[in-house]
This record gives C-alpha cells, structure tokens and sequence, in this order.
C-alpha cells in the first residue's frame, strides 16, 4: 500500500512565511493565477480561526483518511500505464513541478482530485473519467490538478475535502465558517486550476470541451453536445434565485467556468504559451472579466 508523509499545516505555514520573508516567494501564485485566488489565499494566513481549523483536519486526514484514499486504487508509473504517465509527465514538466503520484480508483463518475500537501501530493483519478476522455482531454484535467500543486492549494484543498465528509458531520457548528471561507477560496482556485490545463494542453477548445462533458456525462450523446447552447442556460439563469446557491459550491456553475476560460484564451499570455500567434489582453483585464462574470455582472 502506498504511504504519504506526515501532512504538517504547521511546518506548511513556517516554510511559506520563510520564503516570503527571505524574497524567495514573490506572490501566492504564478502569472496566470486568478487574482482573487491569490489574494485569499494571502489572507488565510492572518485569519487565524480558519488557520487553526485547517491545521486540525489536516492532522486528522493524515491519522484517518489517507489509507482509505490509497487503499483500493492503482498508482500510474512508467510500467502502470505509460501512456498515461506520459501524459502527467508533460503537465509536470509544463509547469514546472515535480512528478506528482497519480492514482487512479475504480469510480464511475467524472472526476479528478489532488490531495496531500505542496511539498507531497497527489492526483487521485476516477476510472470513468479516463474511459470518457481523450488523450488531449486528459492533459488539460492532469494539468488542473498540476495547477493546484503549482499555485500551492493542496493543504487547503485536502482541509475543505475532510471538513466537509468527516469534521462536519461531529462539529458542524464550529468548522462552518472555515467550510464557507474555503469553498468561497475554492471557486476562485478553479478558475486558476483551469488555465492551467489550458496551458498544459495548448488547447481552449479542448479544454472547454473536456469541461462540459462533465456536465453531460453521456458517450452517446458527446458528438451532437452544442456547448453554445450550453452556455445559454446561464443566460437563463443568471438572475434567478437559483445563482445564490453557488456560495455552497466549492467549484463555480460550469458555463462560468467555460466563459472565464474564454476569457483567459483572449490573453497575451495564453496566446503566447499555445503559439497561437502576437496581441492579446492584459491578466489583468482578463481578471477584470471574471470578477464581472463570477459576481453576475456579465
């Protein structure tokens, strides 16, 4: 059976603030971090209840959880499955990261998930996922879960996973307000995680597409998906008292995501980074349009 390290919040904390401290860390992100992602991320560390709320389920996950995760699942590698090995191999490299463990677990829904902490984790992937994606869909969802390791949400992610299955359940009432401080966090990494892929695949028409098959979740029904249609239903919706329920998602309504992905495709740095060709928007204009879409405005 696979172990991890020990998962230390505390250790976590000290080195970043080491690194800040010494000019190793410049910011809590890289250029094509979402600038909200960044900026909670920055202000977690002085909010010391959700601090001391993810260092204590981060200390519980490593004492409970983590054989249940690594228990039934199978660990790609060079030998298990090259061709998908192959496929982290160029995400990681892409961004820049060390190769992360990826496992993959016979589930039958869509999904990915990267867990553990900055220093050592690792993408758990769901065997359905793999059997309803192409290779070049693949990229762009191992290089999300790349993107959490590279922008350092793994410690925070792994808290709001055990929080929200296990702490909750015992004592619902004192870990809500860091469960809604970290899913609110949440969406914001995805926007991040999903530019990501973008960049690791080279490819937004790809990664719109791998994205929306989640929404559908139908072999059959994949070649005739109109995602232009798709993305008329936020229109529909937008204003309704439906949109308010997002506060309790940890990942923004899907056709928000493939718009904020638009958005970032329209970017210098994305244009440059998939050799699509010169011009294109500042991040910052880029950020602009997804404070806009995230908050309704668009």
């Amino acid at each position: 059976m696979a172990t991890l390290n020990e998962l230390d919040f505390d250790a976590f904390v000290t080195k970043r603030r080491s690194e800040r401290a010494n000019g190793a860390l410049a910011e809590y992100g890289h250029e094509y971090a979402y600038i909200s992602d960044k900026q909670t991320r920055a202000a977690f560390e002085k909010v010391r209840p959700v601090e001391l709320v993810v260092r204590s389920s981060v200390r519980m996950f490593k004492q409970v959880w983590k054989h249940e995760l690594l228990g039934h699942s199978v660990k790609v590698s060079d030998k298990q499955f090259p061709k998908f090995h192959a496929i982290v191999k160029e995400c990681a490299k892409t961004l820049d990261i060390a190769m992360p463990a990826v496992y993959i677990v016979n589930n039958p829904t869509l999904n990915a998930a990267t867990y553990g902490t900055d220093d050592d984790s690792f993408i758990m992937v769901h065997s359905a996922l793999v059997d309803h994606f192409t290779d070049e869909e693949l990229l762009t969802v191992i290089g999300h879960e790349c993107g959490h390791i590279h922008n350092s949400h793994v410690v925070y992610l792994t808290a709001l996973h055990y929080l929200t299955r296990m702490a909750g359940v015992f004592v619902r009432w004192a870990v809500e307000p860091a469960l809604i401080a970290l899913r609110a966090w949440s969406r914001r990494a995805e926007i991040t995680c999903d530019r990501a892929g973008m960049l690791c695949g080279k490819s937004d028409v790809t990664a719109a597409r791998a994205l929306t098959k989640l929404a559908l979740g139908s072999q059959r029904l994949y070649d005739d998906f109109n995602i232009e249609a798709f993305l008329d239903q936020y229109q529909e919706g937008k204003d309704g008292m439906g949109k308010y329920m997002e506060v309790f998602a940890t990942h923004p309504w899907l056709p928000k995501r493939v718009l904020a992905m638009r958005a970032f495709a329209e970017s210098e740095l994305y244009r440059k980074a998939a050799g699509v060709g010169p011009g294109g928007i500042t991040m910052k204009e880029v950020d602009d349009r997804v404070l806009a879409l995230l908050k309704g405005d668009a």
